[in-house]
């Protein structure tokens, strides 16, 4: 047994390598490239500098995106839903950017609702601005220019993407071979109209009850009597897709458009874009009246839909309690079996041995309260730094998932006695760790943890929504509660005598049984190709399991004897190098959204704005958020969530039903989730228009959605 937990030495310490390499390997679509290619977007960051890059000149960059036919990002204001695209520069001393010189957008409609944004290719010019600072000769006679770009990009779905850019700048010379680009951006800019900044009562926005009315006056004359089409720059004043009125006066526009009755912003000054004939002008018009002397709620209007559940109030001592309980429910998970199946053999093993006994139980829970909390400490210090991450983040990244694939494959070839990992080690490396079985006990609290984390427990959603919002040392505490009750029965079993007496002799049968626990280890090895599967797709999942075969020969050759021993080794090494050559890539790969769509005829894919929009209609929605490597989430997939009388009682009350699929990073589900009080899955709430959603258990019985149903 010392042999088999030897593997986790290694194998421990690779899988933390793996997770801290997350926030690289997390964004598939990154890169350190000018350009960036998703399924949807193709982005590129571009440079105009005809006039060279010298001290007191203006450079302008550009993000360029090209859209994917149907596929579309958003403006400044996104209107009913989406999310804008933002840019953040790293950038030399001395050099500074400007603010992106948005072009005219156009509106998208989308049932009852509207949205403004763009789609084909589009151009975003930001300016930098050089001064003398700067210091040419100390940075290569180069601007060094990082981008970190996010976009929503949407369709029916809607993925959030972003890509990491680097360029260079010659600071002599010219840079004019975006010139063209450029030039079409500039002109499609909204152009400032004269006189329409003042803000006197002929260029204005005039409260008038639950509508606006805005006053253009020094439009060209050429547009006069046209059609004009309207985007404030503030988002959630107006009813973005509602019918409103314009006419021509003369010289003067106006228009009355009627104020969202959801209204969060009370703008003093409203910068609004006009638009006719593919020429857009822009204004800042002063706002003439008393916002809260308005009555932002119209009469046949429903109640506010409150879209965030309001986080349970827990105080910092019951939020330890649950997620004591939670941590000791964590050993239940079907995922956790093969580890706890090798402590119990430990376990078994120290049963004449009250010190070994108690030694292993102890250093089994040092392993287990370590992980946890430093898991907890790099998921802070990560969103800290601005990563959208949540409970079980490790596993969203496919390079974490294939590294426990090959870790479980090896132990259970360990197991099934195919090799013996002291073959790999000098003499004195296997005796040392012969020596010191707790470092094995605690290697597998390691290894238990690494399994467990990805999915919350009962008890454990509202404490680890708690956790987020506590200081950092409050929140450490909740993490090592959360591991102190995972390792609380095994730490029980190792200091209780009584216990210890239950225990079976050591004897043959243990040689048996740990030949047995190679089939667990199997299992689990399938179900992590199954989650590597849903990230990346069939080519994915086929070369892993083509890599894990040739691995696998691998180690039978070494296991062998005699002469053939080294030949047969060195074969299969060389097979196991071309297969990583050849099929190494498509383990990572991102899956093409259109066979990772989520929707079926049922389900609905869940998007940011997909619940507003189907509550607007007075349809009551069903969100379920899961990830493929959640056991709890896929065990309900297949009892509660496909029940009969649950899917009859759905059917009745004409539930939409969405479902958030995490399994790899997603930012708009983690913000989704900790709207709700929650940082990781399952999570399954039941939203209805004029009511607080209802958040269900993390475990749903049937009994609990058919009561929570029966409300609507």
């Amino acid at each position: 047994m010392t042999r088999s937990l030897s593997l986790l030495r290694c194998g421990a310490t690779a899988l933390w390598l793996a997770a801290l390499t997350l926030p690289l390997s997390a964004g598939a679509q990154n890169s350190s490239k000018a350009v960036v290619t998703t399924a949807q977007v193709r982005a590129e960051l571009m440079a105009h500098a005809p006039d060279g890059a010298d001290s007191g000149k203006t450079v302008w960059l550009g993000l360029q995106l090209t859209h994917q036919p149907d596929w579309h990002t958003y403006w400044k204001n996104p209107g009913d839903s989406g999310l804008p695209i933002t840019v953040r520069w790293t950038l030399p001393t001395g050099i500074t950017a400007g603010d992106i010189a948005w072009p005219v957008p156009k509106k998208i409609p989308i049932g009852n609702l509207a949205n403004y944004g763009f789609d084909g290719t589009v151009l975003l010019p930001v300016p930098l601005s050089i001064s003398a600072a700067f210091r040419p000769e100390a940075n290569n006679n180069e601007i060094d220019v990082k981008l970190k770009a996010n976009w929503l990009v949407c369709r029916k779905e809607c993925i959030p993407e972003e890509g990491e850019f680097v360029l260079k700048i010659p600071v002599k010379g010219s840079m004019a071979a975006n010139g063209a680009a450029f030039n079409k951006a500039f002109a499609a800019q909204p152009q400032p109209v004269p006189g329409g900044t003042a803000g006197t009562s002929d260029s204005s926005v005039q409260i008038e009850g639950r509508t606006i009315k805005l006053t253009v006056q020094g439009l060209p004359a050429a547009l006069r009597g046209k059609t004009m089409e309207f985007f404030p720059e503030t988002p959630e004043v107006i009813e973005t897709a509602a019918q409103w009125t314009q006419k021509w006066d003369g010289a003067v526009w106006s228009a009355q458009v009627p104020l969202s009755a959801e209204r969060s912003n009370s703008p003093g000054v409203m910068p609004v874009v006009l638009a006719a004939d593919g020429q857009g002008y822009r204004l800042e018009l002063k706002v003439l009246g008393d916002w809260h002397k308005v009555s932002t709620k119209a009469a046949e209007a429903p109640e506010p839909v409150p879209l965030a559940a309001a986080p349970a109030s827990l105080s910092l001592l019951a939020a330890l309690l649950g997620a004591l309980l939670g941590g000791m429910i964590l050993n239940l998970m079907p995922c956790v079996f093969p580890v706890l199946a090798i402590k119990v053999i430990s376990f078994t093993r120290h049963a004449s041995d009250r010190r070994g006994h108690r030694i292993s139980g102890l250093a089994y829970s040092a392993g287990v309260v370590i992980s946890f909390l430093a898991l907890g400490t790099l998921m802070l210090g990560l969103r800290s730094a601005g990563e959208q991450l949540g409970w079980g983040f490790q596993l969203q990244s496919p390079a974490v998932v294939a590294a426990l694939a090959v870790l479980f494959t090896m132990m259970g070839l360990n197991l099934a006695g195919l090799f013996e990992f002291g073959q790999f080690l000098p003499s004195r490396l296997s005796t040392l760790q012969a020596k010191n079985p707790a470092l094995n006990a605690f290697l597998s609290g390691v290894l238990a943890v690494a399994v467990a984390s990805p999915c919350t427990a009962p008890f454990m959603g509202a404490s680890l929504g708690l956790a987020l919002s506590l200081p950092a040392l409050q929140a450490l505490l909740v993490f090592a509660s959360i591991g102190l009750g995972m390792a609380l029965p095994y730490l029980a079993a190792s200091l209780i005598p009584a216990v210890a007496r239950w225990l079976p002799r050591p004897g043959v049968w243990m040689d048996t049984f740990r030949r047995a626990m190679a089939f667990p280890m199997f299992a689990t090895v399938v179900w992590l190709v199954w989650v590597l599967g849903q990230q990346t797709g069939i080519d994915g999942a086929g070369a892993l399991l083509a890599l894990l075969v040739a691995m696998s020969g691998v180690l039978w050759a070494i296991g062998l004897t005699g002469r053939s021993r080294w030949l047969l080794t060195g074969i299969t090494l060389v097979v196991l190098g071309l297969m990583l050559v050849a099929l190494g890539r498509n383990v990572t790969r991102p899956m093409d959204v259109s066979s990772a769509a989520t929707s079926s005829e049922r389900w609905q894919a869940w998007a940011p704005g997909r619940v507003e929009q189907v509550l607007a209609t007075g349809v009551p929605v069903f969100v379920d958020f899961t990830a493929a490597w959640c056991v709890t989430c896929q065990y309900n997939k297949k009892t509660t969530l496909a029940n009969a009388d649950v899917l009859s009682d759905l059917t009745a009350k004409k539930v939409m039903l969405l479902r958030a699929d995490w399994t790899r990073r997603d930012p708009a589900i983690t913000s989704a989730l900790a709207q709700l009080g929650r940082n990781g899955v399952p999570v399954y709430v039941l939203y209805q228009a004029g009511r607080t959603p209802v958040v269900l258990s993390e475990i749903l019985t049937v009994q609990e959605l058919r009561t929570a149903l029966s409300t609507l």
